[in-house]
């Protein structure tokens, strides 16, 4: 375990922390909602990307530029900020107060507009932003020059590998306990949505009968056109060409754990790692994948018991059940986060292709 350190003055500015994978509704959230802290304890995440404060409009910045940023397609602004903050929970900061002319927000907390709003409470230099306004999930983000990483004298467990996602703890439901979707899975499913329809160059797609049909789509079948068939005739190998036309793309399950289908579909739905964040791939594999979450992954590999109902029939006579109520629905379908969607989306080099510029113009992006 380790804890970062203010690199002016050596003051300690974290409990001991462990390395994660950065979860991938990091920037997504509900908007005027309060979320709870992003991280687990204990644990950080590096952010490889530019993120936060300088923007620049894209007329400003081009449209090369904006690559060498991770970025296109044309978006309102694109950050100049620095590349790999580490981001971990606010319970696990130390020794920092906030700098009150830099805490500015919407309307529910601060937002970090004006750059770093924590200072070091050893030498008054400015170290990290805390965000926590509305539609953020509650973060501190250390900057990178600004900290040291140190030995925290603490034994370190063994970090999380594959073997984690078998554990019922890993899973996230898709449900909240007062009957609302997600909102990790919102954001989980526009991220994988925008992969999808990079890989597949926007067509039609199958998706397996049980919990990906069911949860999943809904989504997919608003984002992605319907098209005539099935089949694999115009799988990975055929490319982005518009003379491949609309015939569907196979998607599959696939992970540790479980049997990887064969004859192999054309997309495999894939966790990612819990420490790097690299989507699963078999061995030898080079074919198409589409990274998911590795919680919401994990729930439609071993959704558990999802009902106190029998399969079939009722309950026997005279048997009354008081102890499991039947849990809240939402009251529409499973939809995908936009922001999610389109965030990531115009950070894949796929997006430049022909065909996904004018899946982009279609759906009125900026």
């Amino acid at each position: 375990m380790y804890v970062f350190t203010c690199a002016g003055c050596g003051t300690e500015l974290t409990a001991p922390v462990s390395r994660v994978a950065l979860p991938v509704h990091t920037h997504y959230g509900a908007w005027e909602e309060l979320h709870p802290p992003l991280m687990e304890p204990a644990t950080y995440a590096v952010e490889p990307r530019p993120s936060g404060p300088p923007w620049r409009s894209w007329e400003e910045t081009g449209e090369d530029e904006a690559a060498r940023q991770g970025v296109y397609a044309r978006v309102y602004s694109v950050s100049f900020g620095a590349r790999n903050r580490i981001v971990i929970a606010p319970g696990d900061s130390r020794s920092m107060a906030l700098i009150p002319e830099k805490c500015a927000g919407y309307c529910m907390g601060v937002d970090g507009r004006d750059g770093p709003n924590l200072a070091c409470e050893g030498c008054g230099r400015a170290v990290a932003t805390r965000r926590d306004d509305c539609g953020m999930w509650q973060t501190v983000w250390l900057e990178p020059d600004a900290v040291e990483r140190r030995p925290s004298g603490l034994p370190a467990g063994p970090p999380p590998d594959w073997d984690d996602l078998e554990r019922a703890e890993h899973r996230v439901a898709p449900v909240e306990p007062d009957g609302s979707w997600s909102r990790r899975w919102e954001a989980a499913l526009g991220v994988a949505l925008a992969h999808l329809v990079a890989v597949t160059g926007n067509r039609p797609v199958t998706l397996p009968s049980g919990p990906v049909a069911e949860l999943l789509g809904h989504a997919v079948d608003r984002c992605l056109p319907a098209g005539p068939g099935s089949g694999t005739a115009d799988g990975p190998e055929a490319g982005l060409g518009p003379e491949s036309g609309l015939a569907t793309w196979s998607v599959e399950l696939a992970g540790p754990g479980i049997r990887t289908p064969r004859p192999r579909p054309d997309v495999l739905l894939v966790p990612r790692h819990p420490l790097t964040g690299d989507p699963w791939r078999p061995p030898g594999d080079e074919g198409a994948v589409v990274p998911l979450d590795s919680g919401v992954w994990a729930y439609l590999v071993h959704p558990g018991e999802t009902s106190p109902l029998p399969a079939t029939g009722v309950l026997p006579a005279g048997v009354l059940r008081d102890d499991y109520p039947l849990p809240r629905r939402p009251w529409r379908l499973l939809t995908a986060d936009r922001a999610a969607f389109e965030g990531t989306l115009v950070r894949l080099p796929a997006v430049r292709h022909p065909r996904l510029r004018g899946f982009r113009d279609a759906r009125h992006t900026p």
